[in-house]
């Protein structure tokens, strides 16, 4: 008898907690070299999938059967490694490798130690005093080395910087084998997902494609069968119309350009009226929010002091939306923390804003009251917060989040990390800061989630700064970027997160600091992030002027084409009016072809 076909199958399946059904006769299965990416609410049943798929649970009904001879590797969010062993122990056993030329001579096993950056924790270091993170990139690193069939990953990007991210999925798109992972790193999904999985009310729904596929698919599902959840509608349709206006390598992969996706967003505006929203965080903050002057300041290590900040000069304004990238380590957190002022500097000063009333999201939840309720506990802040141009009353904007009336009446102490990360978001927006300052804001949040989070702060009238590893959130919700590479300086990136790997992926290329001045001499062109001229801040400019003229241009000849098509249809039994309108058409797509290509030009070079 032959192998099945799928390295998985589940059939029927049915698994319920306590009277709470995760799963309800649920059929699929995981072909080879198959890449799958899971996505839902926290607590829908995501987790849960994975355990039945990988037999660390047994399903209450149904049947799941496994290839005979299948190898197969998962990493759960736990992290476990066995005690007392070395990261040479977990990740390059003796069953595995006899003698190190074996996997030093091994250039996957190179990439893996390198792009987890365990050749600088140090392959004889222990595990028992490592950090969660340290910890877990070892634990994947353990899983990416060995020849499986199938790899099962839940939330592998958490505790990776983004250029650690962009090394990840370009590793597991060129391994061989399938894969399954769960994660609410949306730019990972639409980069290496064949599929995508829905895990909702019991059920999973299958998409061909990644985030942006399916993200599309979810809005024309919900159309299609009439669906009354118009709140959830609305925040589809506007994500939807921000990957379209996005760059070509978001609008690429799932043919935007069809009938079913223009009908969605023809009339939803800009996610954002980032003029109006500066101007009114100007009247709100005045002229400054923050001024950095020759900022000094080091950390405390073993090795002696160690340098973050030398001579660092930075100025955030009103409405000002700025993501902060950089590698681990290069002291994001800790300029966060200057700003708001829970560190001083060594030297220098930190000037703040006389109006600015600041909300810091750390990456730790400490600050919670664990006996009060939830509601209770956002209630304690404030009863009802205008965020925008709206009053939102503390139970709308929880429900907004994802505590469900009856859910807002449970203890603090009881809540997952997720919704703790949640209830900690809400508790600084009700406060209605001027001036938000956020640390991974995206860790444990589900997509739903993130999309509502995004939401509120495209009408947030304020200044917003944001260290975040997820680059579809930076992108989302910023209008720039800055780096800190490590030597002490920050940088502004006018291609985004695009540019910062090109450049560190080039070695750490010279910047433009974010005070203006250039590092590199004058008249000397810079790297570009394929190696050539870089694009300026003037070109960037003027292509997304150019951009932005060229989609309204496209949107009106997609109105000719179709006013052509209909006279077309008309006329058909008039010959010479039928030719004289086919030329017309001709010539109205063959410059909708023409301004297209002009488009995907300009995005390009808008992007850096």
């Amino acid at each position: 008898m032959s192998a099945p076909l799928n390295l998985v199958n589940l059939e029927r399946v049915h698994k319920a907690h306590g009277t709470t059904v995760l799963l309800d006769d649920v059929s699929l299965g995981v072909a080879a070299g198959e890449r799958i990416g899971v996505v839902g609410r926290n607590g829908g049943g995501k987790s849960t999938l994975l355990s039945v798929l990988t037999g660390t649970e047994e399903p209450d009904s149904g049947r799941v059967t496994r290839r005979s001879d299948l190898a197969m590797g998962v990493l759960d969010q736990s992290g476990t490694l066995p005690p007392g062993t070395t990261v040479r122990d977990v990740v390059l056993p003796p069953s595995m490798f006899a003698a190190e030329h074996e996997w030093a001579g091994d250039a996957a096993v190179r990439s893996v130690l390198t792009g987890l950056e365990l050749d600088r924790l140090g392959l004889d270091s222990p595990v028992d005093s490592m950090s969660g993170g340290e910890r877990r990139r070892v634990a994947l690193a353990a899983q990416l080395i060995r020849p499986l069939d199938l790899l099962v990953l839940d939330e592998p990007t958490n505790h990776l910087d983004v250029e650690g991210v962009a090394w990840l999925a370009e590793y597991v798109k060129n391994r061989a084998g399938g894969l399954v992972v769960v994660t609410h790193d949306r730019w990972f999904l639409d980069e290496v997902s064949t599929t995508t999985w829905e895990v909702a009310d019991g059920s999973v729904h299958s998409y061909d494609g990644g985030y942006s596929a399916y993200t599309l698919a979810r809005a024309e599902r919900t159309r299609i069968s009439a669906v009354t959840e118009e709140r959830r509608m609305n925040l589809v349709r506007k994500e939807l119309a921000w990957l379209r206006r996005g760059p070509p390598a978001r609008t690429s992969k799932p043919k935007f350009r069809i009938d079913a996706a223009q009908a969605l967003i023809a009339d939803e505006p800009p996610a954002r009226d980032s003029m109006a929203l500066a101007g009114f965080a100007a009247r709100r903050l005045g002229k400054t929010v923050y001024d950095v002057e020759d900022v000094d300041y080091a950390v405390p290590t073993e090795d002696g002091p160690r340098t973050l900040f030398k001579d660092l000069n930075w100025h955030v304004g009103p409405g000002d939306r700025i993501g902060i990238v950089g590698v681990n380590g290069a002291g994001k957190t800790s300029l966060l923390k200057l700003l708001v002022g829970d560190t001083q500097p060594d030297a220098g000063t930190v000037g703040v804003g006389q109006t600015v009333a600041p909300a810091y999201l750390s990456q730790h939840v400490t600050e919670l009251p664990p006996k009060a309720r939830v509601l209770e506990a956002v209630q304690d802040v404030a009863r009802v917060a205008r965020i925008g141009n709206q009053d939102i009353s503390a139970s709308s904007l929880a429900e907004r989040f994802g505590f469900a009336a009856n859910r807002q009446w449970t203890p603090v102490g009881d809540l997952s990390g997720g919704e703790r990360r949640r209830l900690q978001l809400l508790r600084l927006l009700m406060a209605e800061p001027n001036v938000l300052l956020l640390d991974e804001p995206t860790n444990d949040l589900d997509i739903d989630t993130l999309t509502a989070l995004e939401d509120l702060l495209d009408s947030f009238p304020g200044t917003v700064l944001v260290v975040s590893h997820d680059r579809y959130f930076v992108d989302r919700v910023t209008d720039k970027v800055v780096a800190l590479l490590g030597d002490g300086s920050l940088a502004e990136l006018p291609g985004g997160v695009e540019e910062y790997l090109a450049r560190r992926a080039a070695g750490g290329a010279p910047l433009t600091t974010a005070a203006g001045a250039a590092t590199r001499p004058v008249g000397a062109p810079a790297a570009g992030p394929a190696g050539g001229p870089a694009v300026s801040a003037a070109d960037s400019r003027a292509a997304k002027k150019e951009a932005s003229r060229l989609e309204r241009r496209m949107l009106k000849l997609d109105a000719d084409e179709k006013r052509l098509l209909e006279q077309l249809a008309a006329a058909a039994s008039d010959y010479a009016k039928a030719a004289e309108l086919d030329a017309q058409l001709r010539a109205v797509q063959a410059e909708k072809d023409q301004v297209e290509t002009d488009w995907l030009a300009a995005a390009e070079i808008a992007e850096g």
